[in-house]
């Protein structure tokens, strides 16, 4: 494990997100549809003129069925008007599917955009964040945020303006045509059945946030447990990981069974208001055909307007039930966007040109949390080309050096200068562009091998991904494998072992040819003799760059230019390998102890 991993905590970083309001939620999203106005007025005025259409069917209907109701001597078949009411329920369908195709583009460019901009967002963070958070948690509020972004649009948009269109023009038609107390009836179903709707959906969101948020501990769990495959393994845990797991889903199942039960409430509710309003419209056009002011014709059409209303009224709630869920998990989506980036380019920064750079650290303090300082007042300079080696016990501060170098953090005082330029006036891509890293803790992409090495220098060859992995000495152990380059590596790289890992790691490093080499117990994973043969590699690839090596074992710094020895976050000694030795101090003694562990060993 790394060496400075318990300086930074494992427990859970507590983010301070602020709630989002309904409101706030779309006004974040209105920027991404500005670009497609033209596209979403083109798909409104389709909707409308569906809209139309499907009230001219009704009509049409009632003007076949008064033609039809005369003496059969005399009866006629209504050609015309059986053609227009077909073409009417056919260009009702033409022009909802025409609006479907306009704006499919719209939902799925601007769900992809605000994804892409989480996704970067989430990249940008600080390792604090990473460090902290749940992978399986954060993935499942994308995945769903994303998602919910194209159903919001859909549902809000293209469903509820729709139907609510469709009531108004209704309403004025049977105004229009028939006694105001149809349009009475219509409106007052449509408001009782709006507010009870309304009403306990409100009340049983709080069921399915409940339902979200513990859909996203389990998750969470599922994913960090299989992560942890093998350590589960280690220790027979299957049963104690089951059990936890089963926790988070006995929470996920009572919150499923309360929002499952409040829906059934809000149906019932629902179907009983849509009932009384239709019996109560139904009556009165009955009794308007038994007293003569109205025909079948009238009561056909009165009874197909409540029927195509009464249909979209049952959907307006399970929209609006949608459109809250949708809300819920733009919400979360939206919220990682509130993570604060710890460390960012200043206004001013400019990118770094260097190609044998001078690297200072200038007095620097540090600590990853304020109340417990790491590094203290430290003080040393890698000259252009030249290799300086940190060592020291676990804990020591060495680790916690190179990612201040690659500006994981910013310092808490004091500098860090590359080429007499304070690295926090630098892009971060140019900096990071500038330094390769081999790590203690290598993870693997889980894609093959060709793709591991590769990713040091996507733009590179294959020739040159080749070259770097015989540098590494992997070359020819990957030859043997059946697939070769394209051997699949497995989650983190689990398939192959510690030292391979390692040497994909040095030869990704290798490929990506930078200015600054990080070694962070670049051989640790590696038996004595591997690390004899790469040893040599490792050096000669050093040479014109400027390299910090951060080691355990002596032996493989000993011709380092200078050579710190680092002792609770302090510069404790520092020299070549000879003057160290000759000082007989704490080096000295890590030595001796290193030399008889050797000689035990063999």
């Amino acid at each position: 494990m790394n060496q400075d991993l318990q300086e930074t905590g494992t427990a859970p970083v507590q983010r301070d997100r602020a709630a989002r309001g309904e409101f706030a939620v779309v006004a974040d999203l209105l920027p991404y549809l500005r670009p497609y106005l033209g596209r979403i007025l083109l798909a409104l005025g389709l909707v409308f003129v569906a809209k139309l259409l499907n009230l001219l069917v009704p009509i049409a209907l009632k003007r076949i069925v008064d033609s039809l109701n005369v003496e059969p001597s005399l009866l006629l078949l209504p050609v015309g008007l059986l053609l227009a009411y077909g073409a009417s329920r056919i260009g009702v369908s033409l022009f909802t599917e025409l609006r479907q195709v306009v704006f499919a583009r719209v939902m799925a460019r601007t769900s992809r955009q605000v994804t892409l901009k989480v996704f970067r967002h989430l990249h940008g963070l600080s390792l604090k964040f990473h460090l902290g958070r749940r992978t399986g948690g954060v993935a499942r509020d994308v995945e769903r945020g994303g998602s919910a972004i194209a159903e919001l649009l859909d549902w809000t948009l293209y469903s509820i303006v729709p139907i609510l269109l469709e009531v108004l023009l209704v309403t004025a038609v049977l105004v229009w045509a028939y006694d105001w107390r149809f349009a009475a009836i219509t409106l007052a179903t449509l408001l009782a059945y709006g507010g009870w709707t309304f009403a306990v959906t409100e009340w049983r969101t709080r069921y399915y946030r409940a339902a979200v948020e513990a859909d996203t501990r389990a998750n969470e769990r599922a994913v960090d447990s299989l992560l942890n495959y093998e350590t589960v393994k280690y220790f027979n845990n299957e049963a104690h990981e089951a059990a936890r797991y089963d926790e988070n889903l006995r929470h996920l199942e009572n919150a499923k069974v309360k929002a499952t039960t409040s829906l059934a409430v809000l149906n019932l509710g629902q179907t009983a208001l849509v009932a009384i309003g239709v019996t109560a419209m139904m009556w009165l056009a009955a009794d308007g055909v038994v007293e003569g002011s109205m025909t079948v014709g009238d009561l056909v059409l009165v009874n197909a307007y409540l029927l195509q209303l009464s249909a979209p009224l049952f959907l307006l709630g399970m929209m609006y039930r949608e459109v809250k869920q949708a809300l819920t998990n733009m919400e979360r989506l939206f919220g990682l966007l509130d993570e604060r980036q710890d460390v960012q380019d200043a206004a001013d920064a400019r990118p770094l040109a260097a190609t044998r750079p001078s690297v200072r650290f200038e007095a620097v303090r540090f600590g990853y949390d304020p109340r417990r300082q790491i590094l203290h007042d430290v003080d040393f300079e890698i000259p252009a080309g030249g290799t300086v080696a940190v060592v020291g016990h676990s804990g020591s501060g060495k680790s916690t050096l190179a990612r201040l170098l690659y500006r994981f953090y910013d310092v808490d005082g004091g500098r860090i200068l590359i080429d007499g330029q304070d690295i926090r006036r630098l892009t971060q891509a140019s900096l990071r562009g500038a330094i390769a890293i081999v790590p203690q803790d290598t993870v693997l992409f889980n894609d093959t091998i060709f793709y591991n090495i590769h990713y040091g220098h996507p733009d590179a060859r294959r020739e040159e991904v080749e070259a770097a992995a015989r540098a590494a000495h992997i070359h020819e152990f990957i030859r043997s494998l059946p697939d070769g380059y394209d051997t699949q590596v497995g989650e983190r790289g689990l398939k192959l072992s510690g030292g391979e890992k390692q040497r994909v790691a040095i030869a990704r490093a290798i490929l990506k040819n930078p200015s600054i080499l990080i070694f962070d117990e670049a051989t640790s994973a590696l038996d004595s003799q591997s690390e004899r043969a790469i040893q040599a590699e490792l050096e000669r690839i050093q040479l014109g760059r400027t390299t910090l090596v951060i080691a355990h074992r002596l032996s493989t710094v000993m011709n380092a230019d200078q050579i710190l020895v680092m002792d609770g976050g302090r510069i404790v000694e520092r020299g070549s390998h000879g003057e160290l030795l000759a000082r007989g101090g704490r080096y000295a003694q890590m030595w001796r102890l290193q030399q008889r562990e050797a000689q035990g060993k063999g």
